[in-house]
């Protein structure tokens, strides 16, 4: 017999009146933050509503109800400022303001306010550790000279060799090449040189000058006092460098410096980050009692776990992203290892619980519940793509997925991105890693155009925008074949995205089965399981503040010979069982709890058909097969 992959999905895509829609709002016993799902909207490709070939505001404001549908809590937006779009509007050229293509203030003011209305909290980038080099700071700092104070707000240095004609240090540039670039004086002559992490259009912050401080206080307070609820904050581990810029090791691939994140580089991950993300929490804290209530900052940082959690005190940021999830090979083992890892990591920090805090062995000690006497301990944050990596229907289906992360050593991240990729497996194993995530305790990121299952284009070279392609001697194609437009409706491009053919970038011929209006009234297809999933999420009370307890053959006889090759855990509700003669909603699961099943092997598991509650594919007879998941109730 086939079972369906939900029941509820004809009746999750009803859109609420303000004020109805159920969800996360904050209590002091369970912060809104802690198990949102907030969806990721990279603005110039969600909807172009101008039809000028640009996504904006407008195009956002005019779909926030397929948010609302999907069944998520926050949206996420990426950088909306003036930029010269060098890398994307990741280099921002004034942070108080709206580019002119995506809208204006009064559009964003639309945005935020409606979107509160309907239920969901904003979040928007921040850009600390670089700017564009059209900032009027940094030209003010190039046009004033050597010496000049505002030099000073950046990391300006003299060069190396005999004439200065050698970079201040051996640091590279993320993006390929030196970290350095050097400047033409005013007096017309080369002179000094500037630090840019990223690209040279990015110079960046020097995160000791108090002026430069001081303006970044200001600018989390102008986008709070408007009503953004927080901000994903950018490379956050990278804003404070030792300054007395020592060389970084040599790379033995590369014959250049390193960009290894080992505690001891120089750049990344530096002990005045402390002082930086307690100064910015405390101005989070000023707006406690405003609408809408503390201000939150989940931060970018691929770290370990142990240094990744360091973020988290209470005093500190209240989120960052488990990059090693997303990173992670397709693979039972290291997907396992990567959880405890993280799990246990978040156990032991921020916490006012004695046992927590002196650190816990076992999964069914560190994946405790979130609230109570462990309201102060962190949460984790999982994601399996944004808009930096290669999207997860292309990604799963390559030959190496990912990382093992039992063996990391040995793992190539560019030839990886170079090998064939089976779409149709790759979807296969997406649909199945969204149950893994929305199963595990903490909050998700959902990346625009996940939700159809959209894979990776592969975009011209000559439309090709990232400059990880010029500068890595086109080896590396950037990351514009996860930030092509969304498709909304029609059969051929640009699918009801924009009135114009003239897309910013191209979007391919076969996604006429992937667009929302395709997949809406589809109960098998991608759009319907994340809705199902969501709703299911979000009602069911031990995927809120429950329990993490792995299985085993012991506790589930079902894992009999197959254990090695599957992912199965039980989510527990802490919530009490109701009072005699007490109703519990009719779609309730009350406290019977949840088992989150994961087959990556060749056998399949069998399941109870009874028990079932949604699975990432329709099963015949409760057999899971490989590559796919199931939620059942215990």
């Amino acid at each position: 017999m086939s079972t369906p992959t939900s029941s509820r999905a004809s009746q999750i895509g009803i859109t609420p009146e303000p004020g109805e829609r159920p969800g996360p709002t904050g209590t002091d016993a369970e912060p809104w933050w802690r198990s949102a799902v907030v969806y990721q909207i990279y603005p110039r490709s969600f909807f172009d509503a101008d039809g000028d070939g640009t996504g904006d505001l407008r195009g956002i404001t005019s779909h926030l109800d397929h948010v609302v549908s999907l069944g998520a809590d926050a949206i996420w937006i990426s950088p909306w400022y003036p930029s010269p779009m060098v890398d994307g509007g990741y280099d921002v050229a004034d942070y108080c303001d709206i580019h002119p293509d995506f809208g204006t203030l009064d559009d964003a003011d639309t945005l935020i306010s409606t979107a509160h209305a309907k239920g969901l909290r904003v979040l928007i980038d921040l850009v600390p550790n670089h700017c564009s080099s059209q900032h009027p700071w940094f030209r003010e700092a190039v046009s004033g000279g050597p010496g000049h104070p505002m030099r000073d707000r950046f990391v300006f240095r003299d060069g190396t060799g005999a004439h200065g004609e050698l970079p201040p240090n051996n640091w590279p540039s993320v993006f390929g090449g030196a970290a350095w670039q050097r400047v033409v004086e005013p007096d017309g002559r080369p002179g000094q040189w500037y630090l840019h992490f990223f690209d040279p259009g990015q110079p960046d912050w020097n995160w000791d000058n108090e002026e430069v401080r001081a303006e970044f206080d200001r600018i989390l307070r102008f986008w709070f006092d408007r009503g953004v609820d927080g901000f994903r904050v950018d490379v956050a581990d990278a804003l404070v460098k030792d300054m007395s810029l020592p060389d970084v090791p040599i790379d033995p691939r590369t014959g250049r410096g390193t960009l290894d994140k080992s505690i001891d580089n120089p750049m990344w991950d530096q002990p005045g980050l402390a002082e930086v993300q307690r100064r910015w929490r405390a101005i989070a804290r000023e707006y406690a009692d405003t609408p809408g209530g503390e201000r939150v900052f989940v931060a970018e940082a691929y770290l370990p776990h142990d240094r990744l959690v360091q973020f988290l005190a209470p005093d500190r940021f209240q989120m960052s992203f488990d990059f090693e999830f997303l990173q992670s090979a397709w693979d039972a083992d290291s997907l396992r290892w990567v959880i405890d890892g993280c799990l246990a990591a978040h156990a032991r920090t921020g916490s006012s619980n004695d046992e927590q805090a002196a650190g816990l062995g076992s999964m069914d000690d560190v994946a405790r519940p979130r609230g109570g006497d462990h309201v102060d301990a962190s949460t984790a944050t999982w994601v399996i793509g944004n808009h930096d990596v290669i999207r997860p229907a292309t990604r799963y289906g390559k030959p190496v997925t990912g990382i093992d992360f039992r063996h990391p050593e040995d793992f190539d991240d560019i030839a990886t991105k170079a090998m064939p990729s089976d779409v149709d497996l790759g979807r296969r194993r997406a649909r199945a890693a969204l149950l893994l995530e929305m199963a595990l305790p903490g909050g998700a990121y959902v990346y625009q155009g996940e939700e159809l299952g959209l894979d990776e284009v592969q975009v011209p070279t000559d439309r090709i925008e990232d400059p990880t392609w010029q500068r890595s001697g086109h080896v590396d194609r950037g990351r514009d074949g996860c930030r092509v437009p969304i498709p909304w409706g029609d059969r051929q491009a640009p699918y009801g995205w924009s009135t114009t053919s003239g897309t910013w970038l191209p979007m391919p011929d076969h996604w006429a089965e992937l667009t929302v209006a395709a997949q809406d009234q589809d109960a098998n297809s991608t759009l319907s399981l994340y809705r199902a999933v969501l709703a299911e999420r979000r009602e069911n009370p031990a995927l809120g503040a429950g329990r993490m307890v792995w299985e085993d053959e012991t506790s589930w006889p079902a894992l009999a010979g197959v254990a090695g090759h599957v992912i199965a855990f039980r989510r527990e509700p802490t919530l009490p069982e109701p009072a005699s003669g007490s109703q519990r909603g009719a779609d309730s699961r009350g406290g019977a709890g949840l088992r989150c099943v994961v087959n990556f092997g060749t056998a399949p598991v069998p399941l109870d058909t009874d028990t079932i509650i949604i699975s990432s594919i329709p099963l015949t007879d409760g057999l899971l097969p490989r590559d796919a998941a199931a939620w059942v109730r215990l």
